[in-house]
């Protein structure tokens, strides 16, 4: 099995590959907010993010759900199992933030891929200590006491890993409801729209069909540092 990675190799072309000689990677497609998995399933399959956004969370004791990363497209997911050498159970709960599209295979398959081509263990190495970076920022957010410092924090994260530069700004290339925003910061619809509402009254953001347009994102932080 050739897995060699190019420049006009993606990721994603590499993944499908894997199993090729057997049976091709599952193709599998989720609407925003179903659950891929939940914590404690067991952890059989690794998942590779081909179309949309996906939520990492956990869930404690307290009933209280933290999200402590958003995937993007190109992103490995549900690897634990290769990180730890055994068989474990899901640690995080998985959710469609968007409507996604996945491919996934057999963690024994990409184990194996792992071992044969060097290169591609790399790149996943890349891909998780991105994440890790991620996961972070996503701590120190939470950890903001008043929301409208949390929503910029969050903003900014989006921006960093879903922006897109335009002529007026870092347009975040995602739809993302209130609700949504809420759900992945702790708070409640209604607080976001309300702060949303204010950001868009002191033009530091725009929205436009579902995505959001933040005008200058060092004056963001700036303002709510």
């Amino acid at each position: 099995m050739n897995l060699s990675l190019t420049q006009t190799q993606p990721l994603a072309s590499v993944f499908r590959k894997i199993n090729k000689s057997s049976f091709p990677p599952i193709v599998e497609s989720f609407e925003r907010g179903k659950t891929i998995f939940f914590p404690g399933d067991p952890a059989e399959r690794v998942f590779f993010l081909v179309k949309g956004a996906v939520k990492l969370s956990r869930v404690y004791e307290a009933g209280e759900e933290i999200t402590v990363a958003l995937l993007r497209e190109n992103s490995v997911f549900g690897v634990l199992s290769l990180i730890t050498g055994q068989k474990s159970d899901r640690f995080y709960h998985a959710v469609a933030f968007t409507p996604v599209e996945l491919l996934s295979s057999p963690i024994e398959q990409v184990e194996r891929a792992l071992k044969e081509n060097p290169e591609l263990s790399m790149l996943m190495l890349r891909g998780l200590s991105s994440r890790i970076l991620q996961t972070e920022m996503m701590i120190e957010t939470l950890a903001h006491r008043d929301m409208a410092s949390r929503l910029v924090s969050f903003l900014l994260i989006l921006c960093r890993d879903f922006g897109v530069p335009t002529s007026e700004g870092i347009r975040i290339d995602l739809k993302l409801s209130h609700q949504a925003i809420a759900e992945a910061i702790g708070s409640t619809r209604v607080t976001v729209t309300r702060l949303l509402g204010d950001l868009r009254d002191q033009e530091m953001i725009s929205i436009h069909k579902k995505k959001i347009t933040v005008y200058n994102p060092v004056a963001l932080s700036e303002k709510f540092a």
